[in-house]
């Protein structure tokens, strides 16, 4: 059993789970956007819930405006305070690091759907309009503007789902930010393999007998667990894998803590919606609109972005200012969650923020 506890605690947290906190953690200020009437996917949310985090404080240059803001933007299905977990925050907020809060003024907002903001399980369910990443851009820009007054980001970093975001944003305010900072992803449809297991957990979810067209009196548990399962399979790391899940036994165990940890708080329409919100992302056709300097970093072992696709190759010199990096394979990877590990691409941070300087 200690050696479980050990692989529990060892083995990648992956994107889809929420971050968990340690006790020395940065304390954030945390607040609510709203607004009235928000357009989604053709539809109209009566209102917009905006929660979001921040370290730091606001600096104003000789124009008025904020100047120091970063945007920070989580994946699918996790929240903005996994940012602040020891290997993001720990590598990245303190004294001397590359986003001091007594320099940069951080912004983490739980994006459209996810967290604390406005999303399916309040009450709407499956009559939620079906958002997607322009929508969920939108948000974020209405909330910078609107509800924080910032016109200017010094920086969008994203991750997973976030990373997506940061192209789009690249793409449709190419003024707004100084310099992207994408993890995890590609700057293409979601097609393929990447399709295939985010098709298979909506489908597990809404054939689950007990899904009632949404309106679920108990959760659909049996399709919660296929879509854990496939979360599982989708962002393991396959070295640390085999290597610490050495037997039946072994493997077995961790699987079943795994469940045992990720299905309780889970939300099938929530969860659904998630999922599904990459129906209108495709950056590929502008990927020449993007004028700011970019650092794009993939990792070898990330089962839902396979360098053997040969995407960096065709992408990355369409971007003007970009540099592509590919993480190497190694024990020590997190699979697709090895963005949440700040020790892996920090230099990178340092480099881009030196050479996107106004």
């Amino acid at each position: 059993m200690k050696r479980l506890a050990a692989l529990i605690g060892g083995l990648t947290a992956m994107t889809l789970a929420t971050a968990t906190l340690a006790q020395t953690a940065p304390v954030p200020a945390e607040g609510d956007f709203r607004t009235a009437a928000f357009p989604v996917a053709g539809s109209v949310l009566p209102e917009l819930r905006m929660h979001y985090r921040t370290l730091g404080q606001p600096r104003r240059g000789a124009d008025g405006r904020i100047e120091n803001a970063v945007l920070l933007l989580h994946g699918t299905g996790g929240s903005g305070a996994q940012f602040l977990s020891p290997l993001f925050a720990g590598e990245l907020f303190g004294p001397g690091q590359p986003l001091d809060t007594r320099r940069y003024y951080i912004i983490m907002p739980d994006n459209l759907g996810h967290g604390a903001s406005s999303k399916p399980s309040d009450g709407l369910r499956a009559r939620f309009p079906e958002y997607g990443y322009a929508d969920m851009v939108e948000a974020q820009r209405r909330l910078l503007v609107e509800g924080l007054g910032v016109g200017r980001l010094r920086l969008i970093l994203g991750t997973s789902m976030g990373c997506m975001h940061a192209f789009v944003w690249g793409e449709t305010h190419p003024e707004f930010a100084d310099a992207l900072m994408p993890l995890a992803c590609q700057p293409t449809a979601i097609v393929g393999r990447n399709r295939l297991w985010r098709a298979m957990l909506q489908d597990a979810i809404r054939a689950d007998p007990a899904w009632m067209g949404g309106d679920y009196q108990t959760q659909p548990l049996q399709g919660l667990r296929t879509a854990v399962d496939l979360l599982i399979l989708a962002g393991g790391a396959p070295i640390p894998l085999q290597n610490q899940l050495d037997s039946k036994r072994v493997a077995d165990e961790w699987l079943q803590a795994q469940i045992a940890r990720r299905l309780p708080p889970l939300d099938a329409n929530d969860l659904w919606y998630q999922v599904n919100a990459s129906w209108d992302y495709d950056p590929s056709s502008r990927l020449e609109d993007i004028r700011v300097p970019v650092t794009w970093i993939n990792s070898a072992d990330d089962f839902i972005n396979p360098p053997e696709l040969g995407l960096s190759e065709q992408f990355a010199p369409r971007i003007a200012h970009g540099r592509y990096r590919l993480i190497p394979n190694s024990p020590e990877g997190r699979g697709h969650g090895t963005h949440t590990a700040a020790s892996f691409w920090k230099q990178d941070l340092i480099e881009l923020l030196a050479r996107s300087e106004r």
